[in-house]
């Protein structure tokens, strides 16, 4: 019976009640993959009867307490990832009765002491991941052991022939250590033998040809063998790197190639590199991500034409006929690209990704992934921990990287992205299990280093690079098509529209800015539908935002005729000679290809009319004090127009009963009668059909402001007609009758109270204004007063 505890709290491991009832019963205690946390106490040494003990996958501190060495009855212990201080105790040697013992990134120090070679019982031992002094391998009595792991161990020194005697070893893990010297040739004995690693050593001589014929999982990668096979991969056992890289020509000098890749030749230079790992073919926003769903082994090499994988490791206690090394999604995911995560690629140990015919220079390495084994669901299933270190380059980029806390849950993707600087065409990324994470949830085995995608960007322009019969057509191809268009451009009327155009705006002599067609398509992206905000008479108008921040209004015309073409220099002409705070400033301008664009000043609130007429979502709260303010500040312009510029301007109401009826219904009573009276006069004033009768606008900044008095004058002139008051309704709910433009230019006459259209050109919004008495008795909208 295992005692599963599950808790957050210290644990009094003396109490008789309880666990520790428990414990004295049935001599087990297994607290594996919870988050226990502190040191052990001493008195975990007076559980006299307990013969097995794990604590993998806690956050206990401190040093292994020495009563703990008093367990003589103790088969099995178990200290992996922890967070442990200090060396391996020499008390070790006091458990002679310890068959499995097993630390793995406890934290523990090394070197592995010599003591350990008292236990003659054991017969698996698995040490890993141990910080501290180089050391030898350790002279082991027991000849009956299964498996032996003593892998980044910072073991040194020569393969011991002892391990020959091993008759029974099944699995020799010494990978990632500094071994150097040949393979003896005494290890052919090891017939049982089913996984040999010593991957990542210096390892020197010639392999074996037992070794590469035995067809046992071996993988030998990176060392440096003298002489071996001619592929990265012969049967089962791993080649990659395994040699040291030799002169025989001048391109593997330069190329920094491994040796058994010596025989690929790159085509072409490559400067991006996209894998979907584990997964099929993807296509990502343009993007084509490469197939990686080979299936891997214990010690197994693949290639493509630019780039390469190497897989080193298997789940020990793990069932072999179940070994996977891509795995599918069991969550639900919740990002927008699920074709990169639905399948991600997994190793027990070492997974090695390594691109080549690269071209040298800086690089952004970028790394998808997804924790895509685990769930979210309040079970115990959902306490999977995974860690792993990542290393470009041979350089530790990342110690102890989780997706799931990266990612912020399970199923959601985390992208990481790292500089690499690429020399010799090559670029290696390695992602390493270090002993860290749970091993048995939410089944044993499931741990490891897991990647999903990764996309490699150059930091730098590529060149191109053509031949001279394909530059000499491409050049034969644009003289031909630029000649085509200026044929058809000549033909339509448009070069000499053009530079028509160019003579008229260089004679205006303007002090105005110059803006390109892309800067304008990067202001407004591209005219996007969602930065419109109106339209004028002559086209279109776009919000957008200069590159130093400033927000401007472009309107967009069109140049489909002559009188467009007028339109357009004459309104550049007239509003870049006007600079009044209260006028709209124009920035500039852009007659490029088809469009012809002025750029304004940005007004934040849109037009007067959308606030006061628009719809209701867009109408502003003006109070009356605003109104006033404002009604001030357009006269201020117009007496700059009309008398102050020197431009005359010149891992609308019917007279009809009290002219107060006029003042917006949504002030209610909330106005001056007095003010609203004065303002409707003078703009009565102003717009008399006869020019003589209009007062100046001095006059009328003097009359508004109250410093002078408002003159009685007859104004039957400006009376309307019901066909210029119809005309007017229908332009300013934007009907598209034929005649309405043509009704609105009879009506407009320059005897008449109007701007000319210059000033029509550059409205944005205008809407349909009811005004009449009777919309406003039957809204009940008259004051009281």
């Amino acid at each position: 019976m295992w005692v599963q505890l599950s808790t957050r709290k210290p644990i009094d491991w003396s109490n008789p009640e309880g666990a520790g009832e428990h414990i004295h019963t049935f001599g087990i205690v297994n607290v594996e993959s919870n988050w226990l946390y502190g040191p052990l106490p001493p008195e975990l040494g007076n559980l006299s009867m307990l013969y097995v003990l794990c604590l993998t996958s806690n956050n206990f501190t401190g040093e292994l307490p020495q009563t703990i060495f008093n367990l003589t009855n103790l088969e099995y212990l178990q200290l992996g990832d922890n967070q442990f201080t200090g060396k391996i105790p020499k008390f070790i040697k006091n458990l002679t009765s310890l068959e499995i013992l097993v630390i793995e990134g406890s934290g523990l120090q090394g070197p592995i002491p010599s003591e350990i070679a008292d236990l003659e019982r054991l017969y698996h031992l698995r040490l890993s991941d141990l910080d501290g002094p180089e050391s030898l391998v350790p002279k082991l009595g027991c000849r009956h052991i299964v498996k032996l792991i003593l892998r980044s161990c910072n073991l040194m020194g020569e393969l011991p022939a002892y391990l020959a005697k091993m008759t029974n070893l099944k699995t020799l893990d010494l990978s990632f250590n500094n071994l150097s010297g040949k393979i003896p040739e005494s290890y052919r004995s090891l017939e049982n033998i089913g996984y040999i690693y010593l991957t990542g050593n210096q390892l020197t001589g010639a392999v074996p040809d037992w070794i590469l014929k035995k067809g046992k999982n071996v993988d030998l990668s990176y060392n440096n063998f003298t002489a071996g096979g001619s592929e990265c991969q012969e049967r089962s056992v791993n080649l990659f790197a395994s040699s040291e890289v030799e002169n025989a020509t001048s391109y593997s000098a330069t190329s920094g190639l491994v040796s058994c890749l010596q025989s690929h030749r790159c085509t072409k230079n490559r400067y991006n590199l996209f894998i979907n790992c584990g997964g099929s073919e993807a296509n990502i926003g343009g993007i084509t991500y490469e197939d990686d769903s080979w299936e891997a082994t214990p010690s197994k090499f693949f290639r493509r034409d630019y780039w390469a994988c190497s897989s080193t490791g298997h789940f020990p206690d793990y069932d072999t006929a179940r070994h996977s090394y891509t795995v599918e999604n069991t969550s639900r995911l919740s990002m927008s690209k699920t074709q990169l995560y639905t399948k991600a690629r997994r190793s027990s140990i070492s997974l090695t990704y390594y691109g080549f015919c690269l071209m040298d220079g800086p690089y952004n390495v970028t790394l998808h992934f997804a924790e895509i084994m685990f769930t979210d669901d309040e079970s115990f299933q959902s306490l999977g921990r995974r860690a792993f270190n990542i290393y470009i380059q041979g350089k530790l980029m990342w110690k102890d990287f989780n997706i799931k806390i990266e990612a912020g849950g399970v199923g959601k993707e985390v992208i990481k992205s790292f500089p690499a600087n690429v020399t010799k065409g090559t670029l290696e990324i390695r992602f390493y299990w270090a002993g860290k994470g749970t091993t048995a949830i939410p089944d044993r085995g499931v741990y490891g280093p897991l990647i999903s995608a990764i996309s490699i960007y150059p930091g730098f322009d590529p060149p191109t690079s053509k031949s001279a019969g394909t530059v000499a057509g491409i050049l034969a191809a644009i003289v031909f098509v630029v000649f085509l268009i200026l044929v058809i451009l000549w033909w339509r009327g448009c070069l000499g529209r053009k530079d028509k155009m160019a003579e008229e705006l260089k004679g205006l002599a303007l002090q105005i800015g110059l803006f390109t067609l892309r800067q304008i398509k990067a202001a407004t992206n591209n005219f996007d539908a969602a930065n419109k905000i109106g339209e004028g008479g002559f086209g279109s108008v776009y919000k957008g935002f200069l590159l130093d921040g400033t927000t401007i209004a472009v309107k967009q015309l069109s140049s489909k005729s002559q009188q467009g073409n007028h339109e357009f220099l004459t309104e550049i002409g007239t509003i870049s000679a006007l600079q009044h705070p209260h006028l709209v400033k124009l920035y500039g301008c852009c007659i490029e290809g088809n469009q012809l664009l002025l750029v304004y000043e940005y007004m934040e609130n849109n037009s007067l009319a959308r606030a006061l007429f628009g719809p209701e979502e867009f109408q502003l709260k003006l109070d009356w004090r605003t109104r006033h303010k404002i009604c001030v500040g357009i006269a201020r312009g117009l007496a700059y127009l009309h008398e102050e510029s020197r431009l005359k301007i010149v891992r609308v109401l019917k007279e009809r009963g009290n002219l107060i009826d006029l003042v917006d219904q949504r002030l209610g009573c909330h106005f001056d009668k007095e003010e609203a009276l004065v303002l409707t006069k003078v703009a009565l004033m102003c717009t008399n059909a006869t020019p003589s009768l209009r007062p100046p606008m001095s006059s009328v900044v003097s009359m508004l402001e109250g410093k002078v008095a408002v003159p009685v004058l007859d104004f039957g002139g400006a009376i309307m007609t019901e066909e210029k008051i119809e005309a007017m309704r229908k332009h300013f709910r934007g009907d598209k009758h034929q005649a309405v433009g043509e009704n609105i230019t009879k009506s407009m006459s320059i005897d008449g109270p109007w701007i000319g259209a210059t000033s029509s050109a550059s409205a944005n919004d205008l809407y349909p204004i009811f005004l009449d008495t009777d919309y406003r008795q039957k809204k009940g909208l008259f004051c009281s007063k």
